[in-house]
């Protein structure tokens, strides 16, 4: 019968998702507000799927939440740094050009393995900028090695580590609301 499969399905998405660390998302919440208190701005990328995450989320923190936050989702930004450093050095040189001392920048990458998601990892390291991962697939990829505070999907599946993703950074949003530290 069909109602197995979503049965199962949204049973196993509901597992994922409450696989997550209370405190991690609390100590995200923090960084961010104490960013925004500092005059800085969440800065969030994806690819594809993970793209659609991080535009929605800028939005909400923005609208919402009452925070600063920018992604680099338009074609136009895309295209013109991909031509001139290489696809896999745009989202790097975007951050270079755009990202402040005081900002927090959340890369997503289902894979964890995304050069273009992990050079922009190193260079926010290197600009000593707060770093917040979301990832699946290995639990030792290379991006959640990278940043200050990662999290993680313990899934293989793209819908399923999207899901989780998005969940996570609504999450956090809702709870920016909902402790109104401004």
């Amino acid at each position: 019968m069909n109602s197995y499969f979503f049965s199962k399905y949204f049973t196993q998405l509901s597992r994922l998702v409450l696989d997550v660390d209370h405190k991690s998302l609390h100590m995200a919440a923090k960084k961010i507000h104490s960013s925004n208190k500092k005059g800085g701005k969440v800065i969030i990328v994806g690819n594809g799927g993970s793209a659609g995450i991080a535009n929605h989320a800028t939005m909400d923190f923005t609208k919402v939440a009452g925070y600063r936050a920018v992604n680099f989702n338009e074609s136009s930004t895309i295209t013109c740094l991909a031509n001139d450093y290489g696809y896999e050095n745009w989202v790097k040189m975007a951050i270079k050009f755009y990202a402040d001392k005081n900002d927090v920048v959340i890369l997503i990458s289902s894979s964890g393995k995304s050069k273009n998601i992990i050079n922009a990892a190193k260079m926010t390291k290197k600009m000593g900028i707060n770093l917040i991962t979301f990832s699946g697939f290995s639990k030792n990829n290379q991006l959640k090695k990278l940043g200050d505070l990662n999290f993680w999907t313990n899934s293989k599946h793209y819908n399923n580590i999207e899901n989780s993703h998005q969940l996570w950074l609504l999450s956090i949003i809702d709870y920016l609301i909902y402790k109104k530290f401004k």
